[in-house]
């Protein structure tokens, strides 16, 4: 913490413009050194940057923010330079060759926002999200994330019991005065109500998980049933091979989209016939196995009447009867004119979308173990409410109380953080 650190803050490569952060006590010397004059704080100017020898490094636009003020809570120089790789080099080696900065440590920025302050360990988290992020559904869960709403919930539970501690409290610190006789019914309804709102984000965890992995759905189906060319028409590539020769496809195809939203991971199987080839059998094989874990299947016929498959049927199971170009069902799909695609990624948008409708907000494996260590606190407490002594629960409550603060951050929370900046990137 006590020393100064720079970083690219943008992405490597060839850019209009590219930002060089440096933080920490030294940061106005550094810039000094480089031939810059500090603008007024939360201002910029423009400075001709030079190295030790007095060369030109670039003409740049200089930020200065004071420490308390910061991303990272202390003096932060940012120069904002023509995005040229060979411009970029030269200004990280200059800076270096001062003396008075190192290079930042992967997330070393942001954890110096976590340890002055401006951010808890949540927001941490949900910054981690932000860059993550693939689609619009992701984005918004890591910005609520981000804008302290797992922070707030938390901080109403840890309010509750800090509530119901004072309260038991009372009737020890005062035993021999006047102490309302129905101080543990306020205490049993604090710790209920608490204990109902960790099991309702705890309910919701599985949605959170699978929106920031993503769904699979595979698509299932005789050879020749159009499982590829349905596969390129809906994640809009030619990612697989689509000929009219049967067993064309022998490995799972996998390609990545976004549909409603949602992370998919679309799946094209090798059809489902009896062979008496060993790679296609293989095959076969592969696509009853992920046919089982698939989050959705679309099983795809194009005869008049569906077949009768040789997988067990799912409640979820979509049953769509392809090439409707040349059979003429209305409710069939067209891969070739485009009819009944739309509406397939609708139906399949609308399906998904509804298991992460009740997601919760906790995504981390470690706050969600501390989430039910808290529960099962808790659920302790309501069997012993009336029965133990009164000192006991309030240290038990204590307890609760503390482990719930390790989500945030404020409780024995050095362990956890090599984990946590470990994922960020160099400029972060």
């Amino acid at each position: 913490m006590e020393d100064t650190i720079f970083a690219l803050a943008t992405a490597q490569g060839k850019a209009g413009v590219a930002i060089v952060r440096v933080s920490g006590p030294q940061a106005v010397q550094t810039l000094s050194q480089l031939g810059g004059k500090r603008p007024d704080p939360r201002g910029s100017r423009l400075a001709k940057l030079t190295d030790a020898s007095g060369d030109i490094l670039d003409h740049a636009l200089v930020l200065y923010f004071e420490a308390g003020a910061s991303f990272t809570g202390e003096d932060v120089v940012e120069l904002h330079l023509h995005g040229s790789v060979a411009v970029i080099r030269a200004v990280l080696r200059a800076i270096g060759d001062t003396g008075l900065a190192r290079m930042a440590e992967p997330g070393e920025f942001t954890r110096r926002a976590l340890m002055n302050g401006r951010m808890d360990l949540t927001q941490v988290q949900g910054l981690g999200d932000v860059i993550e992020a693939e689609t619009e559904a992701q984005r918004k869960h890591a910005m609520r994330v981000l804008g302290g709403e797992v922070a707030e919930r938390v901080g109403m539970w840890r309010h509750q019991l800090i509530r119901a501690t004072a309260l038991t409290e009372a009737t020890i610190d005062f035993a021999d005065e006047e102490v309302p006789e129905d101080v543990f019914g306020e205490v049993l309804d604090l710790i209920t109500t608490t204990k109902a709102g960790i099991e309702r984000e705890l309910t919701g965890a599985a949605g959170v998980a699978r929106l920031k992995s993503g769904f699979e759905v595979a698509l299932i189906g005789a050879p020749n049933a159009g499982k590829s060319s349905l596969l390129n028409a809906l994640t809009r590539t030619d990612s697989a091979i689509v000929t009219d020769v049967a067993g064309t496809t022998r490995d799972i195809v996998e390609v990545r989209c976004d549909i409603n939203g949602l992370a998919v991971t679309i799946l094209d199987t090798a059809g489902l016939r009896k062979t008496t080839d060993t790679v296609e059998m293989i095959g076969v094989s592969r696509a009853l196995a992920r046919a089982e874990s698939a989050d959705l299947r679309i099983l795809l016929h194009e005869e008049e009447i569906a077949p009768a498959w040789p997988v067990d049927r799912f409640p979820d199971d979509m049953v769509v009867r392809s090439k409707g170009d040349l059979n003429g069902d209305p409710r069939a799909i067209s891969v070739r004119s485009g009819i009944g695609i739309e509406r397939l990624l609708t139906q399949i948008g609308d399906r998904l979308s509804c298991r992460v409708s009740d997601s919760g907000l906790v995504s981390q494996e470690r706050d969600q173990r501390v989430l039910v260590a808290t529960r099962d606190i808790l659920a302790e407490l309501i069997a012993d409410i009336g029965v133990e002594d009164a000192d006991i629960i309030a240290l038990r409550l204590r307890n609760a109380a503390s482990v719930l603060q390790e989500i945030i951050g404020g409780v024995d929370i050095e362990q956890v953080l090599d984990e946590v900046f470990s994922s960020f990137c160099l400029g972060k």
